[in-house]
């Protein structure tokens, strides 16, 4: 009896272990690195440059040089660059023609080891390829929606980068509802083969602009990067769920001091959440992005 209780134990201690971690990676293991991992930023064309000032002043770092190329697997033209710094990268976007749906409405690119792996993987784990592969003047592209409707975009190199990691990485902040949010862990687990840092169901409201109340966060890593999966009530008031990317400094006073010198707007002022300090900031052409220093404890 005590050793089918003991079996019985290890039963469940390995499910819940699977339900929060590895169980769902039967899949191949498609990531690169997190530094591959870039925030899709679309603005005018008349403020890609105001943009790319802005973001480098506050976050350090360099740009690629800018190119004029039809990215899309429609006619379209856009310029092009990669905003590379020590807290995350960005892909600059300036469509200087109508931009197709569902272009723009992604929030990110991943770079993978194989597009057709990938895209299996996606399948596998539960993700609609909602464009598919297609060849771009580096390599190929797909777009892949989640559960709850995440867009992401997969892309592949014909030449594979190098770049260097970076000092911080940054989360990809997922907004959610109830309803979808443990579908969503579950496929993106699985995809990434990532694992649950942290599930708080009572985190404090006001990291997601509520004075009152908590909602749910989920803290996910994986070899793509990280995330936080903000599951609210979806009563947010403005700029809360606009802001997809969060960036890590060592120092938010200072951050927040040359972003505003150099033309960004704090849209949020700096309020302290559970082991963070946080703003919310809007740069020059809309882009808002969530910056945060960790407490000296974490």
């Amino acid at each position: 009896m005590v050793n089918k209780a003991i079996r019985a134990s290890l039963a469940v201690t390995l499910l819940a272990g699977a339900m929060m971690g590895n169980a769902f990676a039967a899949t191949p293991s498609v990531a690169v690195a997190p530094q591959y991992d870039t925030s899709h930023v679309y603005v005018a064309p008349a403020d890609v440059d105001r943009f790319a000032q802005s973001f480098l002043a506050t976050f350090g770092g360099k740009s690629t040089p800018q190119v004029v190329v039809n990215v899309l697997p429609v006619p379209s033209s856009t310029t092009s660059q990669l905003l590379q710094t020590p807290a995350g990268t960005v892909s600059l976007f300036g469509f200087t023609t109508p931009i197709p749906h569902p272009f723009g409405q992604e929030r990110n690119g991943y770079l993978v080891k194989d597009m057709d792996v990938a895209l299996k993987a996606a399948r596998a784990n539960g993700a609609a390829v909602i464009v598919s592969d297609f060849p771009d003047p580096i390599g190929r592209d797909a777009v892949v929606q989640w559960p709850g409707g995440v867009n992401m975009q997969l892309y592949w190199h014909t030449k594979t980068p190098d770049y260097a990691a970076f000092q911080t990485v940054p989360e990809n902040r997922v907004y959610l509802s109830a309803d979808r949010a443990d579908e969503f862990i579950k496929a993106f687990l699985g995809f990434s083969h990532g694992k649950v840092l942290g599930d708080d169901k009572h985190a404090p409201g006001v990291e997601v602009g509520q004075a009152n109340g908590t909602y749910r966060r989920v803290d996910i890593e994986s070899p793509f990067g990280r995330m936080a999966v903000l599951v609210t009530n979806g009563q947010l008031p403005y700029p809360f769920g606009h802001e997809t990317t969060g960036y890590q400094v060592a120092d938010l006073s200072a951050a927040l001091g040359k972003a505003t010198g150099s033309g960004a707007k704090v849209l949020v002022p700096t309020f302290d959440g559970k082991g963070r300090r946080s703003a919310l900031v809007e740069f020059p052409g809309g882009y808002v992005a969530e910056i945060h220093q960790l407490n000296a404890a974490q």
